[in-house]
């Protein structure tokens, strides 16, 4: 019996590992992690938090924590991609809890655009908001199920892990949420 691509005896195998490992060895190879997960980790803030200064002090505090704690990341299981989002959540939460509120408020996010259509523009930006205003409305867990999955693209084993549900559980938030996101934009 072989294994299955991208999996080792039943795990999955970090792509980021090799990267992990050398930012273990010498700090200023975690550069190249920060590279590659900045634009993403600074989406799910912004996603949660509606505000850009805001999450773009989160994500900085999850770089500092991780980068302060990437001697303590192993390949157990759970990816670097996932442990690095468990940072960026409980950044989140501690975010949230100064702010004194549970969840965000701002339905205005940037929606810009160089060129094109100006109706079609006008069209795409109010899609944008009722999307927006459809997400504030969901729980906070199945926001978040939903930012980590569609924006930032884990799996949702990956998503179990920084959220502390098991990937049946977040499969059902995420089904839940996608049907009260598509009830609340009919109605």
């Amino acid at each position: 019996m072989t294994a299955q691509p991208g999996r080792a005896r039943g795990r999955v195998l970090d792509p980021d590992l090799p990267d992990v490992l050398a930012a273990q060895r010498d700090r200023a190879a975690f550069g190249a992690l920060y590279r590659r997960y900045l634009d993403r980790v600074y989406g799910y803030a912004f996603y949660l938090l509606g505000d850009h200064h805001d999450a773009e002090d989160v994500t900085e505090r999850t770089f500092l924590a991780a980068l302060g704690a990437i001697d303590s990341f192993r390949d157990e299981g759970a990816t670097f991609r996932a442990w690095l989002f468990r940072i960026a959540h409980n950044q989140l939460v501690n975010a949230l809890r100064a702010r004194g509120r549970h969840r965000s408020t701002s339905l205005d996010a940037d929606f810009t655009a160089t060129d094109g259509d100006p109706e079609l523009l006008a069209g795409q930006a109010e899609e944008w908001r009722r999307l927006r205003r459809a997400l504030d409305r969901l729980p906070e867990d199945r926001r978040q199920v939903i930012v980590l999955r569609f924006v930032d693209g884990l799996s949702a084993r990956e998503i179990g892990a920084v959220i502390g549900r098991s990937p049946g559980a977040v499969r059902v938030l995420q089904h839940r949420a996608l049907r009260q996101v598509a009830e609340l934009l009919e109605g």
